[in-house]
């Protein structure tokens, strides 16, 4: 019904930015919270930073002045743009997006396959 589609990571050497891209489509009456969050090996996955369909943020404090995350809600796509990127920040990063379904009563959350962001010199 709903397809989470990454892009946007690779090698990055530490200090470096890269900026991750998640588009959702499908059968989407409106999309709530979308986050990112990322899950490194022998880690749990954790929230990095989330957006409301109002602009409200929330960030993890390890990424605050760091990672800005933003929306386009015309094109149901949201962006995180990271900078000063540390070694330990490598991890595969998932985009989960809570959405209202045509046709479907409450909210449902989607999750993207993951982009690999690797921080190393």
């Amino acid at each position: 019904q709903v397809q989470v589609v990454e892009s946007g990571g690779g090698l990055v050497q530490p200090g470096g930015s890269l900026r991750l891209s998640c588009a959702a489509s499908g059968n989407i009456a409106s999309i709530n919270t979308m986050g990112w969050y990322r899950q490194a090996p022998g880690k749990q996955r954790e929230l990095v930073a989330a957006i409301t369909s109002g602009g409200s943020t929330n960030y993890a404090d390890s990424v605050k002045g760091r990672f800005t995350i933003s929306r386009d809600n015309a094109k149901n796509t949201v962006y995180l743009q990271m900078n000063s990127l540390k070694p330990e920040e490598t991890a595969v990063y998932y985009c989960n997006v809570r959405a209202n379904i045509r046709g479907r009563v409450g909210s449902y959350d989607y999750w993207g396959q993951g982009t690999q962001v690797t921080v190393s010199s």
